[in-house]
């Protein structure tokens, strides 16, 4: 094993150029990210090892409890799910396992930025003693309650949610209506976007109060709190985020702040589907008369004749038609 370490970050990886390169590029982004994150929080790790798996297998292996979460997940996300933090250390795979993953150049991007959004979880538990990387009982009964919160303030600290776009798609696309906030299931791929709505509602602050807080009330009070509005109007507008997230038009890239959510009407959205339309033809009644018998010429009675010199078969041209009333066959 071979070890390249800095004043604040550490790595092991197996000596050979193309794990060497990959735990340089590892590096050189780590401490961006740490430079960045230390503007934010007050608490910013520094000493923490990267371990870089050449297997799948192994990972899975360093850590039980990836397969049984990777299981749970959305299969949009599974692929996602490419290492994970412990207390001081990020396991991850690869290069050329994140290439294997991937699913296009966003979807490589966001696979080699796994340490990255790792490290974040790292930060978030350093500045809430309630979240893991610590894997105690009572915290990963924390993780499962708090799955979006995690995953999604990783996301969102490391940059990466405009990555999970084409992901974020084929959730919506593929799968049932998300649940708000997003479920356990769908923490990964759906948690970012609710921390990009509040970015754009309430400022990053915003962001950093509801990642490091949680709010004896659950994920309701962290939301209410941290875009103070009441959770049904927060939800609203998050629909409106994904579905501009899915029909977004190449020359609209603004996406709708909470407020311009607030504007559009209030949808039940708990009233179904129509009813289809039947018409019993045994059912209908006739509109009463309101005319004298002697004063009127009834449809029942009576149909009319049109030349067939003056005007053509739908009755228009007409103008030199002769028109006459006779009984109606039919009565």
């Amino acid at each position: 094993m071979t070890w390249i370490e800095t004043d604040s970050l550490s790595f092991s990886a197996r000596h050979d150029d193309a794990d060497l390169a990959c735990a340089h590029r590892v590096l050189d982004s780590l401490e961006d990210l740490r430079l960045r994150l230390e503007d934010r929080f007050d608490e910013v790790p520094g000493n923490v090892t990267v371990i870089l798996h050449d297997n799948p297998a192994w990972l899975s292996a360093a850590h039980p409890l990836l397969p049984a979460v990777r299981w749970a997940a959305a299969p949009a996300a599974r692929r996602y799910l490419a290492g994970w933090p412990m207390d001081g250390e990020i396991h991850t795979l690869n290069d050329s396992w994140m290439e294997r993953r991937s699913a296009g150049e966003d979807s490589l991007r966001a696979l080699r930025g796994t340490a990255e959004r790792m490290y974040c979880e790292i930060v978030l538990a350093a500045n809430n003693e309630a979240l893991p990387p610590m894997w105690t009982p009572r915290r990963f009964i924390t993780y499962l309650r708090w799955a979006w919160l995690i995953e999604g303030a990783a996301q969102y600290f490391a940059g990466q949610t405009s990555l999970y776009r084409a992901a974020v798609i084929t959730r919506l696309r593929e799968g049932e209506r998300p649940a708000f906030p997003p479920s356990r299931r769908d923490a990964l791929i759906l948690g970012g976007t609710v921390f990009d709505l509040l970015d754009r509602h309430a400022g990053p602050d915003a962001c950093v109060r509801m990642a490091t807080r949680l709010h004896r009330q659950g994920p309701q009070g962290n939301l209410e709190l941290a875009f103070e509005a009441r959770m049904r109007d927060i939800e609203r507008a998050w629909r409106v985020h994904l579905d501009e997230i899915l029909y977004r038009q190449a020359d609209s890239p603004e996406a709708p702040s909470l407020s311009d959510a607030l504007e559009r009407p209030d949808l039940d959205l708990s009233l179904g589907t129509p009813p289809e339309f039947s018409f019993d033809p045994t059912t209908y009644k006739r509109r009463p008369q309101t005319s004298p018998p002697d004063q009127r010429r009834s449809a029942e009675r009576e149909i009319e004749e049109v030349d067939d010199h003056g005007g053509n078969s739908n009755g228009r041209d007409q103008a030199q038609r002769e028109s006459r009333w006779r009984p109606d066959p039919g009565h």
